[in-house]
């Protein structure tokens, strides 16, 4: 893709500046979302996690990749996702545990990924995880291979599609037996929301400061 290279020097730039936190995160937290100031009480406990968010080339595009979960007895069924998982013992630090993920979940070598820089981190009340997504770029598209245990789907999504205001809108959101009224993002079929919507919504705001 012409002009690639171009919209990563771009992106370093931009990603070096102080990044917005909660101020863009909470745009699309659901309405009875935890605030930081809550949150220590919370995650004295937490899990420790990370996710990557990967920019490539794809399309005469930028992309970048999303999951979604499996169907199952548990808190994030289906739902929609950046390849990512709790941090393990052997992972010398949280960018460690992004790459060792992705690796695992979707097949992207970890030295495959230029790591750009962590965005915010964000605690998950629902399953005590406070996750720290990290974005990192790779010069060509990686050959995805989904993890059959972890991944129901490999969502490979244009970057101007993710970063477009026009799908980000109130929704009503099924989740197990109970139904609530959560911003999120429409992919024309993939809904996204909650913590993955939040990280989103800081990345965006990033992705202003980028001409691209």
């Amino acid at each position: 893709m012409e002009g690639f290279s171009e919209f990563v020097s771009n992106l370093k730039v931009a990603a070096a500046q102080e990044l917005p936190g909660w101020a863009a995160q909470a745009n699309m937290a659901p309405p009875q979302r935890l605030k930081p100031e809550t949150w220590a009480e919370y995650y004295k406990n937490a899990r420790l996690g990370a996710v990557l968010i990967l920019f490539y080339p794809h399309n005469d595009a930028v992309h970048t990749v999303l999951i979604q979960r499996p169907t199952y007895e548990g808190v994030h069924s289906a739902q929609i996702a950046f390849p990512g998982g709790k941090k393990e013992d052997e992972d010398k630090d949280l960018i460690q545990t992004a790459l060792r993920e992705a690796w695992e979940e979707v097949g992207v070598r970890p030295e495959q990924v230029e790591v750009i820089r962590p965005l915010s981190e964000l605690y998950i009340p629902p399953s005590n995880f406070l996750v720290t997504p990290v974005i990192g770029i790779s010069y060509e598209r990686p050959e995805f291979v989904p993890q059959l245990t972890e991944v129901e789907a490999i969502l490979e999504t244009d970057l101007k599609l993710l970063a477009d205001p026009s799908i980000a809108a109130m929704r009503r959101i099924k989740v197990r037996d109970m139904e609530l009224d959560s911003p999120s993002f429409d992919l024309g079929g993939p809904i996204i929301w909650g913590a993955t919507a939040m990280m989103i919504s800081e990345l965006n705001e990033v992705l202003k400061r980028v001409e691209w």
